[in-house]
């Protein structure tokens, strides 16, 4: 929905909110649960305002996290059951290190991205500088 990219791609979080009034205003009659949820969890969706762009972008971008979920997916649509939580860990660990080897497309931004980090979590990421 391009009304509610609006919302996350706002430049600030005074813009988001009006883009949230739009959004309502636009769609709230045919999703209103989608709309409540959003005004419910404001403080907690808002808060990647405070970082800068480029984090931000890395924030809403899933296309990672979608991969990784469509891998775990695919390695335990076929499986009933697993004996124990071991043997499901294990089976997500090494299909995680199959998957990761067909992984060749960068983040876009990441570099930028990766240099706010540095200068925003300096503290977090002491050890890998």
């Amino acid at each position: 929905m391009v009304d509610l990219k609006l919302v996350y791609r706002a430049s600030n979080q005074e813009n988001a909110e009006a883009a949230l009034d739009e959004l309502e205003k636009k769609w709230g009659d045919t999703y209103p649960i989608v709309i409540k949820s959003w005004r419910r969890k404001w403080t907690h969706l808002s808060a990647y305002f405070k970082y800068p762009q480029p984090i931000r972008t890395i924030i809403y971008t899933t296309n990672a996290v979608e991969a990784v979920h469509r891998q775990f997916r695919k390695l335990t649509k076929t499986k009933g059951a697993f004996p124990n939580e071991n043997s499901l860990l294990k089976l997500l660990y090494a299909g995680i290190l199959n998957a990761t080897e067909k992984w060749i497309m960068p983040i876009q931004n990441w570099k930028v991205a990766l240099n706010r980090f540095m200068i925003e979590f300096e503290d977090r990421l002491a050890e890998f500088i």
